[in-house]
């Protein structure tokens, strides 16, 4: 049987986050809590203050009748404001429902129906206004908003406070066994389902992320993702238990923010270290043709030096058991290396590390897989990425990096009383370690289960408390996740032969000109691609072939597809572990980015690989002609 499980750590019986933010209240009162510097006047709120109006809000929701076990829907998006909200609704006892204030109506409207949610807090006026009808229908009548804007039958912020002032909060009897909120799965097909998470899996994360990083007192952490999203709320519960100061941003002020805020740490996907990198490649671009030359030709030279320090050190999992004498050699030509790798950190990699401020320590990276060669360049320049891995059925966070054993390559050992085990996909037996198979998890941060689904719920969660993640890996033999592809995004082609899209398309995304990229193929003979270019970066190369870019035809002129598919058969070729069948034969470019606006990716940026393959069904015909 392949497990790994990490020791538990104790913890005070019926500890909650009422609990938690009582003593952050008293220890820490004029600490800051929450900083937005984006609204005017800039907005900051201490510890004490912020848990009085979470008090305030929640005795106007007892005002208003609202009791444990009542569903609260809360569709907002990120703002202190959202998290006051959040906290309210939990310290009544009552459910919350909460999904982002852009999610497409329809959604909306089957979630409050689904959960039976009888009371609303949204956003804003504009907010209401879109899933207005559902409400009426569903004859919710309790309403509150986010917002100061005044509408009759609507109780804005300012009432909302009022109301709880008049009222005064009566703490009810939280248990860890307690249902907290209802996080419908954003979904990359079909209906979301609604993952119900107690008080004790939330209290999971808070009392045990601390193996992953030690922030204190007073440490700026920059948020950036949807705080309704279980990952990013999570770590947001952790670090405001360890008095640090969340700092709201997005990703037009982030990096100003990283030099005027001056964080500590930043909770991000794999989606934003792209966004990072693809900006640090432009700055290399504008420099001088010689300067170029020196910084690729610096930046080969520390990836042998990076490279050889793992298999030295036994941290690469492409060559675990190396035998003493290979791993001499990798120490040898790590310490050969080392004078050309200072000099690369003094001419390039320390400027890099400084745009992320004086007091950046780590990056939290989950929410999706982080690519090899981010991996591999964030070392190089001395970025420490703390990669991760779980699910919104998780709560999320189920393993994590350390900083003492950073694995690249890997989702790091699971979290204190969690729990891995590896089996046949098609037999359902566990494997033996170090062979890749269908990752099952079990532990105190697993779901209690999909709300009012379950048949939904017995698919993926056993009488013992194994959960199915769907997603396919394997254990190092130190205990290491490593993630290998989706169990549902496995494309089969018509030759029998089971590819993973999501490794070849980190590989591809390596190309400068490709900006997003779907791999295809199923019951296909040959895999090909769906591809939205780097439109700068492709027409940089096509002027300097000549090549005229003002017309409308000029991204389907041959030089341009020839490049493509040369970009896309070379990176695919030099990919370890390549096989024939993992060539993409063809390619189309799509007319605009998949985006969380246009409902082709999701709230963490993943592609939703159906909705995708529908929206552009005329182009998988042109691939793929009958």
């Amino acid at each position: 049987m392949t497990t790994a499980i990490a020791s538990a750590t104790p913890t005070a019986p019926g500890t909650t986050l009422l609990n938690v933010w009582q003593r952050l209240a008293e220890q820490f009162p004029q600490h800051i809590a929450l900083r937005d510097p984006h609204v005017q006047p800039v907005f900051e709120i201490t510890y004490s203050k912020l848990f009085q109006q979470v008090q305030t809000l929640a005795s106007g929701l007892q005002a208003l009748g609202i009791r444990p076990g009542d569903r609260v829907a809360l569709i907002a998006d990120n703002s202190p404001r959202w998290l006051m909200a959040d906290l309210a609704t939990m310290f009544t006892g009552a459910v919350n429902v909460p999904r982002s204030a852009i999610a497409d109506p329809e959604e909306l409207g089957y979630i409050l129906r689904h959960s039976g949610s009888t009371t609303l807090i949204v956003q804003d006026l504009k907010t209401l206004k879109r899933i207005q009808s559902d409400v009426r229908a569903l004859g919710i009548e309790r309403v509150l908003l986010l917002s100061d804007e005044e509408q009759t039958e609507v109780l804005n912020f300012s009432q909302w406070l009022q109301k709880g002032r008049d009222h005064g909060f009566e703490a009810p009897r939280l248990e860890r066994s307690q249902l907290a909120t209802i996080i419908y799965t954003s979904g990359t097909s079909g209906r979301p389902k609604g993952v119900m998470l107690s008080h004790g899996n939330l209290m999971h994360q808070v009392e045990n992320l601390h193996v992953i990083v030690q922030p204190q007192p007073g440490d700026r952490v920059l948020t950036i993702l949807p705080t309704w999203h279980s990952y990013e709320r999570a770590c947001e519960y952790f670090l405001l238990s360890r008095a640090c100061t969340l700092v709201y941003t997005n990703p037009r002020f982030i990096k100003q923010d990283f030099k005027q805020e001056a964080p500590h740490f930043l909770v991000a996907v794999p989606r934003i270290w792209e966004t990072v990198y693809d900006g640090i490649q432009r700055q290399f671009n504008e420099k001088s043709a010689l300067m170029q030359r020196i910084i690729r030709g610096l930046i080969r030279l520390s990836e042998r030096y990076v490279l050889a320090g793992r298999v030295a050190r036994n941290q690469s999992i492409l060559h675990y058991g190396a035998s003493p004498s290979e791993r001499l050699r990798a120490r040898l030509q790590h310490l050969l290396l080392l004078p050309l790798h200072k000099l690369g950190d003094l001419l390039i990699y320390k400027k890099v590390r400084q745009a992320l401020g004086p007091n950046f320590q780590h990056a939290i990276s989950g929410g999706g897989s982080l690519p090899a060669y981010l991996d591999l360049f964030y070392e190089v320049v001395g970025i420490s990425i703390l990669n991760g891995y779980g699910l919104t059925e998780t709560s999320p966070v189920l393993c994590a990096r350390r900083p003492e054993w950073n694995v690249r390559g890997t989702a790091g050992p699971p979290l204190p009383g969690t729990e891995f085990r590896i089996l046949d996909p098609e037999t359902r037996q566990p494997l033996p370690q170090g062979e890749k198979g269908l990752i099952t998890a079990r532990g105190p941060q697993v779901m209690m289960g999909y709300y009012n689904n379950p048949e939904a719920t017995a698919k993926v969660l056993t009488a013992d408390g194994w959960f199915d993640t769907g997603d396919l890996g394997w254990l190092t033999p130190d205990g290491q996740l490593v993630i290998t592809g989706r169990a549902k995004d496995t494309i089969v082609l018509s030759n029998g032969e089971n590819i993973e899209p999501q490794p070849l398309e980190d590989v591809c995304l390596q190309c400068p000109y490709i900006s997003q990229i779907v791999v295809v193929g199923q019951d296909q003979k040959k895999l090909a691609a769906l591809i939205y270019p780097n439109l700068e970066a492709l027409q940089a190369w096509a002027t300097e072939q000549g090549i005229p870019t003002a017309e409308p035809e000029w991204l389907a002129s041959p030089q341009v597809r020839s490049l493509i598919l040369e970009e896309l058969r070379t990176r695919i070729q030099q990919r370890p572990g390549y096989r024939p069948d993992d060539q993409i034969g063809d390619f189309r470019f799509l007319p605009e980015p998949l985006s969380v606006e246009n409902g082709l990716m999701t709230q963490t940026l993943k592609i939703k690989r159906n909705p995708v393959a529908e929206r552009y069904a005329h182009l998988l015909k042109e691939l793929y002609p009958a």
